[in-house]
């Protein structure tokens, strides 16, 4: 009888890709981890269980049929185990490297739950699509037929994108409108190039604009085109622009030069890295280089901007976060890895207020967690007379995003939002207040992840086309 190739879990142990000495990638943007060898990545995909119920699958966003394709990856049939990962996941090769997957799939691993380390799920999906497209498995999209109905996407972000890929499959005429110079959104300006290097999401871009999908850059809706205009031009208008507005501070000194907005940081950062001349890098508004450097928050961006500053060469960089480090919201493996490359976490702190213009220091608080609040989560209390300075000379905002008024912007009085502000939306079909408009992504749900938006533009795409089927359909009778 032939051996299973499953069920290693207790014989083999859990091994990640080699993770690159942090005094090496401190110097540059480059991914810190390299690829499986072809042999690791079958070894390490045969540790999975075939749990008769996956919560691996079932926690994931897009319900990703992962034992299947760790099985298919551990009989070495890779070919196959693309199809079934692309199947449900419109950029696996984006999820495997930047889904937090310690908060997911990974982190819900039954083997992980008795006792054994868990699969290394992210590593194995990455290697899988690279894979891909180096064999030239990924293929432009070709449509069977062609339709004549025509689709307007507000925003090129993950979400925009793959519904632009779903209804492009489908033979729709699909436009795409961002107001970047390129488009990716948070993908391409966002994310550092140490957790997604940018030839990935550009060779991606590049397969859709191949299969038919015409991306408009440079183009703000309520300035270059009018939203009215853009429902004129087509059948259905889809938003899904995220949320770019940055939550303030208060306090004195606040708008003391020396003190940016994280997105206004991290997209310079990203800019520069393209090779693009950025005038507030150059002058050093927005380049750490030689500074010290204080992140303000816990989340997924701090830590983007924490690590950028390191590369770019503060002299210092410390992040503040009103908790501790296990009610953190930011991914547990981020923050490692920002401390093995030098970042120091100031637990328990809060900026009261700024001194200097420029800035020259943050006013801080220390702080105390309290009882619970509305969510479970035990509230930080100030402790009186523990006060101090904080030397800084760049202070980065990462304290989340919401969304711009684009009812009032888009000059769309009959476009409904909700108390956040959020365009008001059905969570399964993006249907809006106005017929033929849909909503995804972050406008909708709020600042989340890339695997939800990605989640919301499949299913809003699934739902337009059988809102035009079952039109098309009622027209023939």
């Amino acid at each position: 009888m032939a051996e299973n190739p499953m069920l290693k879990f207790v014989k083999i142990p859990r091994l990640m890709p080699e993770k690159r000495d942090a005094k090496d990638r401190t110097h540059d943007f480059g991914e810190i981890y390299s690829d499986f060898a072809e042999a690791k990545v079958e070894e390490q995909a045969s540790r999975c269980s075939q749990c008769g119920v996956p919560y691996c699958q079932t926690h994931c966003p897009l319900h990703n049929n992962i034992p299947d394709w760790l099985r298919l990856t551990a009989e070495g049939r890779l070919r196959e185990a693309y199809e079934i990962s692309q199947a449900t996941n419109t950029f696996p090769e984006i999820c495997g490297r930047i889904c937090p997957q310690d908060r997911l799939c990974e982190g819900n691993c039954v083997i992980e739950k008795s006792g054994h380390e868990t699969v290394t799920i992210g590593s194995v999906e990455k290697y899988i699509t690279d894979t891909a497209w180096a064999e030239g498995w990924v293929q432009p999209i070709k449509p069977a037929s062609e339709r004549g109905q025509s689709v307007g996407i507000i925003g090129a972000g993950p979400g925009g994108l793959a519904a632009a890929d779903m209804l492009r499959r489908s033979g729709l005429q699909v436009t795409v409108y961002d107001r970047y110079d390129r488009a990716g959104g948070l993908l391409t300006y966002g994310i550092p190039g140490f957790k997604l290097e940018k030839d990935v999401v550009m060779q991606r871009i590049q397969q859709l604009q191949n299969g038919g999908i015409e991306i408009v850059a440079n183009c703000t809706v309520g300035v270059d085109i009018s939203f009215e205009d853009l429902r004129a031009k087509h059948d259905v208008v889809v938003i899904a622009t995220g949320v770019y507005k940055s939550r303030n501070l208060a306090g004195p000194g606040v708008g003391a030069d020396g003190i940016v907005k994280a997105i206004d940081y991290l997209t310079a950062s990203n800019r520069h890295g393209f090779g693009d001349h950025v005038p507030e890098f150059a002058d050093g508004s927005l380049n750490a280089d030689g500074k010290k450097v204080v992140v303000i928050g816990g989340g997924d961006t701090a830590m983007d901007c924490v690590r950028t500053a390191i590369r770019q060469g503060a002299t210092s960089v410390k992040c503040l976060y009103r908790r501790d480090k296990a009610n953190m919201p930011g991914s547990l493996r981020e923050t490692q890895n920002a401390e093995e490359e030098g970042v120091e976490f100031v637990w328990l702190t809060a900026p009261k207020g700024f001194s200097g213009t420029p800035v020259s220091g943050v006013m801080v608080q220390k702080m105390r967690l309290g009882l619970p609040d509305a969510t479970g989560r035990q509230s930080p209390e100030v402790i009186e007379g523990a006060d101090y300075v904080e030397p800084a000379d760049l202070v980065i905002k990462a304290l989340g995003f919401e969304p711009e008024d684009l009812p009032k912007l888009w000059d769309a009085d009959g476009l409904d939002v909700t108390r956040w502000g959020t365009i008001r939306a059905d969570f399964e079909t993006g249907k809006t207040s106005l017929p033929g408009v849909y909503a995804i992504g972050d406008i909708v749900r709020g600042a989340s992840l890339v695997v939800w938006a990605i989640r919301d533009g499949r299913d809003c795409a699934a739902a337009i086309l059988a809102e035009l089927d079952g039109a098309k359909a009622i027209a023939a009778e």
